[in-house]
């Protein structure tokens, strides 16, 4: 099982997203009948299934794939272990793809303490939850929302990653972007999503 993870999982790196979720789709039974249907193996691979059945396109089965998985690896792993709180981030953000953007929001609204709690304020994938929070609040509708949190993230990216690293100049881009935006019209989509960002699809993975 071992040397299938590992042909799914460079499949997917290879670029076929589509025959990783494949392989993924037939290996997660296979491991529930061995290992059980709590073992780590077991959650690695519906996670990998989830992870490359949204890098193929399936944002909605994705999501739903993430929302029964989530709810596991609460009661197995625990609410404040870092698979959770990844699978959570994967789940609010799929749940925008899909097209609930106010969902996104509140999902990301409800992540974002715990991970201060957990990771702390400074952490990176704390900055990158916060970016998310901020995207998905202009999606739903909120442009003054959204310009306030990235002006509030901005500051925090300055004073942790410094004034010229890329992600205070991306905080710095859709603040300006979104101060113009409240001078318009609400709701105006950002050609910019903090989805596109690696850590948001791997704030803390385990990929077996």
């Amino acid at each position: 099982m071992t040397a299938r993870s590992e042909l799914a999982y460079w499949t997917g790196y290879a670029g076929d997203a589509a025959a990783a979720r494949d392989q993924f789709a037939a290996l997660v039974p296979v491991f529930e009948r061995i290992q059980g249907a709590e073992h780590t193996e077991t959650l690695n691979a519906r996670n990998n299934l989830a992870r490359w059945t949204a890098n193929s396109g399936d944002w909605a089965v994705a999501r739903d794939q993430y929302a029964a998985l989530v709810p596991v690896l609460e009661r197995v792993q625990g609410t404040e272990h870092p698979d959770t709180l990844t699978a959570r981030a994967h789940l609010a953000t799929l749940t925008g793809d899909a097209g609930d953007s106010i969902g996104a929001r509140d999902q990301y609204a409800a992540l974002l303490p715990v991970l201060e709690h957990v990771q702390g304020a400074q952490h990176l994938d704390t900055l990158t939850a916060r970016g998310n929070l901020a995207h998905w609040t202009a999606q739903a509708g909120d442009v003054p929302g959204a310009r306030d949190q990235y002006a509030s993230l901005m500051l925090a990216s300055e004073k942790i990653l410094g004034a010229e690293h890329p992600d205070t100049l991306r905080a710095r881009a859709e603040l300006a972007y979104w101060t113009r935006g409240t001078q318009l019209v609400p709701a105006i989509k950002s050609p910019r999503s903090y989805r596109s960002s690696k850590r948001c699809w791997a704030l803390s993975i385990q990929l077996s």
